[in-house]
């Protein structure tokens, strides 16, 4: 178990590939789950930050979604699944975003989603995070 609230187990198989992430995370039935709707890389006024740059756009959103967890009393280490979106064609892009992510997560290997999107929903946005969490029930 990673977590502190004793919810999640990851799923690591060496034999399979040696990427940088856990294959499958298990999450006992006791606990909450909890979804987060996209993360935006949005200053406090709603604008986007960090215009044309995937990899500042990617810190900003990383830290929205630490605000929302800690609201949610989750710890990072509570993230049972990440789902990335870049808007890109090119998988450079996605490497830039995905090594923010890595660095972020630390040693919790998050399993995690890494995608090429043609657009999202606000002008200039090129990343936005989807997270599923656990935590003990109230």
């Amino acid at each position: 178990m990673v977590s502190g609230v004793n919810t999640l187990r990851l799923i690591r198989l060496s034999d399979l590939s040696h990427a940088e992430y856990a294959d499958a995370s298990i999450v006992r039935t006791d606990s909450e789950t909890v979804f987060l709707a996209g993360v935006c890389p949005l200053d406090a006024q709603g604008a986007v930050v960090a215009l044309g740059d995937i990899a500042e756009q990617t810190r900003r959103a990383l830290h929205n979604m630490d605000v929302i967890l800690e609201r949610c009393r989750v710890a990072l280490d509570d993230v049972a699944f990440l789902r990335i979106l870049v808007a890109t064609d090119r998988s450079e892009d996605l490497g830039l975003a995905w090594n923010v992510v890595r660095e972020h997560f630390g040693s919790h290997e998050v399993p995690a989603t890494l995608q090429g999107v043609s657009v999202l929903g606000y002008p200039g946005q090129l990343v936005e995070l989807e997270p599923i969490a656990t935590r003990s029930p109230r």
